[in-house]
This record gives structure tokens, sequence and C-alpha cells, in this order.
């Protein structure tokens, strides 16, 4: 390892670790020393993040699987404990987008998929983390927000109501535990190179609508760009800092 070591020997779970922003937040916490569980759903992206770490002389593990699911969830933070022998910090960062359309196009199929993926994922991780952190009497938890957790022009209903539900969770969160040695802070990143997509569905008036409001995106951020922000957040650089939602959207929020 050559970066600088803020978190040697920490165990950190990072979800949605085997792509895009997770991947990135991922191999950043191994360059700094974390024993890194890698969680995701594609088993062949999470196994590839691992043997990147590997190849770096980092530690890493993985455990696939539905993170809605109690169960999976179970499995991830059993893994971290009994792996890297504990639990020190967690990235709630999976997600998925939706079709872009508005309330009377989304079908009930696509809202209980979106909401169970961005948010009750976070909740159900968090709810499974804290009593070891409690425990220790410390921990971070870092969650993905978004623009769209902003505003009503980033995305389609069940994306943009998932993720103003994460900011709940989070000042929520950070409210509950801020006197127990926890904190809980999220990111709000605007456009960043990913492997999530989007795919309208044809003649629905959602993607017309809030395409007259992308103008104000800006720049396409790197995922490495806004994974240095989770990793700040969880490190004790922000150890005075709970609460926050951090955009990290090259100026969109200040539109």
């Amino acid at each position: 390892m050559t970066a600088a070591e803020g978190f040697k020997n920490k165990s950190v779970i990072v979800t949605g670790a085997g792509s895009g922003i997770g991947r990135a937040a991922a191999i950043q916490f191994a360059k700094q020393g974390a024993k890194v569980l890698v969680a995701d759903l594609n088993e062949k992206t999470a196994s590839e993040v691992v043997a990147e770490i590997h190849a770096l002389g980092g530690i890493a593990a993985a455990i696939t699987g539905d993170l809605s699911d109690q169960v999976v969830v179970d499995k991830v933070v059993k893994a971290a404990i009994t792996l890297h022998g504990g639990l020190d910090v967690l990235v709630n960062n999976a997600g998925i987008m939706d079709s872009m359309s508005a309330n009377d196009e989304v079908s009930i199929e696509e809202w209980d998929r979106v909401i169970r993926v961005n948010l009750t994922a976070p909740f159900l991780l968090s709810r499974a983390a804290l009593p070891h952190m409690l425990l220790q009497g410390k921990g971070a938890i870092v969650n993905t927000a978004s623009e769209a957790g902003f505003r009503g022009s980033a995305a389609g209903t069940p994306y943009t109501v998932s993720k103003h539900g994460v900011i709940g969770l989070t000042k929520s969160d950070a409210l509950m535990y801020r006197n127990r040695g926890i904190r809980v802070n999220a990111i709000a990143p605007g456009g960043t190179k990913t492997h999530i997509s989007v795919v309208p569905i044809p003649g629905n008036k959602g993607p017309e609508t809030i395409g007259a409001y992308m103008s104000n995106v800006g720049r396409i951020a790197e995922a490495d760009e806004v994974a240095a922000a989770i990793v700040f957040l969880a490190s004790d650089a922000a150890s005075d800092i709970t609460g926050v939602v951090l955009p990290v959207d090259g100026g969109w929020s200040a539109v």
C-alpha cells in the first residue's frame, strides 16, 4: 500500500462495490489500509474488485446477494465481523435508477424494486450494523443519496422518493446516535460516470419533463471523485461531522 493508511486495520463494508462509485470507494479504503467487505448483487464483478484489492496488497472479501433481503444483510455484517475482526465503517452505496417516469406512469413493480434497493437496504444494513458499533462506542455510516434527494427534477418518482428517504434516514440516525460515538452522513452525487443505466419508457411524460432541467447538470464526475468524499466522511478528518448531506455535484446544487 502506498497511500496514507488512515484506515489501517479498520473493517469497512461497501455495498454496490462491484462497480462505479462503490468499486472506487472500496479500492480507496483498501489503499488506506482497511479490510474491505465488498457487497454486491453481481458475484463476478464483486470477485473482480476483491482481486484488484488483493493485487494491491490489500485485504478484502466478497458477499453477494440482494441487500434488501434480511438474510443477505445478516450474512454481510457477520462476514465483516468474523473475517475482519469487527465493523468500523458502513457505506450504503448500492442503488438502482428508475425509468424517469411520472407518478401515474410508474408500475407497482418498479416502485417496489427501487424503494427496496435504494431505501430499505440501507435501513436494514444500518439496523444490523448499529448494535456492533454501539458496543464498541464508535463507528461511521456513509449513505449515498443523490441530487434527486434535493429536488424533483433529477429523476423519476420512485428514485426521487427513495433518495429523499435516504436523506431522512441519514438525519434521523445522525440525531439518534450523535451522543453514542456514531457519525452518520451522506453524499449527494450529481452526474457521475457509472454503470447504472436509465431506460426511459417510450411515450411517458416523465423523461420529457425532466429533460427540460438537465442543462444544469454540468460536468460528469469520475467515480473516484465521488468516492473520495465517501472516504473523507468516514475518516477521522471528519470526526465532528454528522448529519451532513454533502453535494458532490460540480455545483449543480448551487444553481
